[in-house]
């Protein structure tokens, strides 16, 4: 409890620090911008983080995220495939609506909606078969995704690279207002089943013989990760490494097996991460790097230690 205090703290003095620090000769202007952005980082974070841990509690394994299951390449299929299709005009003119926003969270929960079904048909496949099947859609929808980038003029190339990394820059106010309210409405779906994560983490045997209803609630809670992924990376976009980071540093810096804490802790990291890389990005680099960029970075080198680590053990 102390050291989530600690992290609160900290997460306040960041968000007071990019809220007025240099606002320059439009005080009123700044705010009002860097309050929309400030809120849209804020439910990202959370979302991602919440994800990330229920993921790896589900999986028993500190290494996967939910990105696995191919939710960005599919986003970025998505994208790539309108600008293919239709033009970059359509992108912009669908990026600047909630067309767009609504579309993609609907592939995504849809693509994720088949996966679940294929899983859950028989009794007899777990977990692991969801990834796996998972891993192959994303490798081919990354694939087909790069195929028709090599097709498109390098004009319009610029307008979906622009979609590969992750911006808080141009969030729409209406369409952050729909996205939160998803978000809400999926954490308080969440809040009845917070009581079994501590259980669920021993593993699918001891949880059946504690007399927790694990597919029921595995089920329930695979739901909830796909709606919080799939709104984070349609409003944003994709941030891979991101909920790899916030939850192993929630782990290694709490030392505790409880969940309520633990989300909380790896929800305020995220915070950290995301509010400070965001100021880094506007008042050190000048927008010159996105903030997934960076965080992508130091996710790929943390991603690294922990297959090495793992090794050593």
């Amino acid at each position: 409890m102390r050291k989530n205090l600690i992290l609160a703290g900290i997460v306040v003095g960041l968000m007071a620090g990019y809220l007025f620090l240099f606002m320059g000769g439009s005080p009123a202007f700044a705010l009002e911008l860097r309050s929309t952005k400030l809120v849209a980082i804020v439910f990202t974070g959370i979302a991602i983080a919440v994800s990330t841990v229920i993921f790896q509690t589900i999986t028993q394994n500190k290494i996967l995220t939910p990105s696995i299951m191919g939710l960005d390449s599919l986003y970025m299929l998505l994208q790539t495939s309108l600008v293919f299709i239709f033009g970059s005009q359509a992108l912009m003119r669908a990026g600047s609506g909630r067309w767009n926003f609504f579309l993609s969270v609907i592939l995504m929960m849809g693509f994720a909606l088949v996966l679940y079904w294929l899983m859950f048909k028989r009794n007899g496949r777990n977990i692991y078969f969801l990834l796996l099947v998972g891993i192959v859609c994303g490798t081919f929808f990354g694939s087909f995704s790069s195929f028709m980038e090599m097709l498109i003029d390098p004009n319009e190339f610029q307008i979906v690279q622009d979609k590969m990394f992750a911006s808080f820059n141009n969030v729409n106010t209406s369409i952050l207002l729909v996205a939160m309210l998803i978000f809400v409405a999926a954490v308080l779906y969440l809040l009845r089943f917070v009581k079994y994560l501590d259980v669920l983490a021993l593993g699918k045997d001891h949880a059946v013989n504690l007399g927790v209803p694990y597919n029921k609630i595995v089920k329930q809670l695979l739901l909830i990760i796909v709606v919080l992924v799939s709104v984070a990376t349609a409003l944003v976009g994709p941030i891979t490494f991101l909920g790899l980071i916030v939850a192993n540093v929630a782990y290694q810096f709490l030392k505790t097996h409880r969940h309520v804490t633990l989300l909380v802790g790896a929800s305020l990291i995220s915070l950290v991460a995301l509010v400070g890389g965001q100021l880094l990005a506007e008042r050190v680099f000048h927008f010159d790097t996105p903030i997934s960029v960076i965080i992508n970075l130091c996710g790929g080198v943390y991603f690294l230690y922990l297959l090495l680590r793992g090794a050593k053990l």
